[in-house]
């Protein structure tokens, strides 16, 4: 199940990704203006650390920019398997295990 706000686009598209047999016909759309509030709350701050940086060069410095962001999220809120909530040393030395960069 994919739950969505109402934008108009979302039906369309998964239909074509049904298709196109990218997605399992048995995935239903479930369309709810407040379903998806959670998600979108998690990336309020992505939004606001970006607005001064915007104007990426590429789309691929853009998506190893968001994937840092995510992965200090992450291990900020605890959702890395080995480091815990505050851990802040844990999260250092996942960083530096990840990155091979002694911190």
């Amino acid at each position: 199940m994919i739950n969505v706000d109402k934008n108009v686009a979302y039906p369309k598209a998964i239909d074509e990704l049904k298709t196109e047999k990218k997605l399992s016909l048995n995935v239903e759309l479930r369309q709810n203006k407040y379903l998806n509030n959670r998600v979108e709350q998690d990336h309020r701050f992505i939004k606001r650390l970006t607005r001064p940086g915007m104007g990426f060069h590429s789309f691929n410095t853009a998506r190893r920019t968001f994937q840092g962001f995510e992965m200090m999220n992450m291990i900020r809120k605890g959702q890395v398997v080995g480091v815990v909530k505050g851990d802040v040393k844990a999260g250092t030395q996942f960083i530096s295990h990840i990155f091979g960069v002694a911190l």
